[in-house]
């Protein structure tokens, strides 16, 4: 087998496709391995290039194949998607992870450590109950709705709804009344665990340098400092403050041809947690 300078692996929950290049891009070696044998495989393979998608599990692979010594690169899907030839399958896809790997304009993702995928699960975690609620409370305004009470959108509005519903002398029937009630119920179980899921995002936003510098800003508070420090590359990585702005995707569309550019509203492609 030859000596691969670039291995592009296509993850998977059990079993690994390994596609070996050489320094010139010729194929090495195309292997199929088990997840019990994947680490010990890359330990035996002499240092070189392992590149993946960056995908689920991708930043923990990316830690452990780190610590064998070999060099790790994660690359945004979309990214290597255009190198797939034709058919897509295991193998294509990592020949086509491989590909993208060795091209010198390529852009990769930092590895994130095991306290920022911490944090990166309480805000997300964070972020369940509160989209959970949200989807409670319009479910309960379109019940009331169809009898006659209404309610504007938020939750502020709330307590219009929670009154229509525990007024008995309202003319709501008895069982949209009980299962109204149930509803509450949930969205107060629901407001609590916010509550506490609140408490723990801000003693994790005062914990670390990065959040407690980033709170000191106009406007920034622990969960849009939270979200920066988790999800975004370190500042070193931009230039300039629009290199972050475009990285966020708060650039223009473009649809630009012919030696005409045309903008469009703004692309929003970039980390939507931020």
């Amino acid at each position: 087998m030859a000596e691969a300078a670039i291995i592009g692996v296509d993850l998977a929950k059990r079993v690994f496709q390994a596609h070996g290049a050489t320094a010139d891009g010729s194929v090495a070696f195309r292997k199929k391995l088990p997840r019990a044998q994947f680490l010990s495989f890359l330990g035996d393979h002499p240092r070189c290039i392992v590149a993946m998608e960056a995908c689920a599990t991708s930043h923990h692979w990316g830690r452990e194949i780190a610590r064998l010594g070999h060099a790790v690169r994660l690359i945004p899907p979309i990214y290597a998607k255009p190198f797939v030839k034709r058919q897509k399958n295991y193998a294509a896809d990592a020949e086509a992870i491989a590909e993208a790997a060795s091209r010198p304009t390529m852009r990769f993702v930092a590895i994130k450590t095991e306290a920022q995928q911490a944090r990166a699960m309480l805000f997300r975690t964070r972020d369940l109950p509160v989209r959970q609620r949200t989807q409670t409370i319009n479910a309960l305004r379109g019940h009331l709705a169809e009898h006659g009470v209404v309610a504007p959108q938020g939750l502020v509005q709330l307590k219009r709804l929670s009154d229509a519903v525990n007024d008995e002398t309202c003319r709501l029937p008895v069982t949209v009344r009980d299962l109204g009630l149930i509803y509450l119920e949930h969205i107060e179980l629901l407001t609590a665990r916010v509550a506490d899921l609140d408490k723990r995002l801000r003693a994790a936003a005062s914990q670390a340098a990065t959040t407690r510098r980033l709170q000191s800003m106009p406007g920034a508070g622990p969960i849009t400092a939270v979200a920066v420090e988790t999800f975004a590359p370190p500042m070193e990585d931009f230039q300039r403050s629009r290199d972050f702005a475009a990285w966020l995707g708060l650039v223009p569309r473009q649809h630009s041809s012919g030696g005409k550019t045309r903008l469009g509203k703004a692309s929003k492609m970039g980390q939507r947690d931020i």
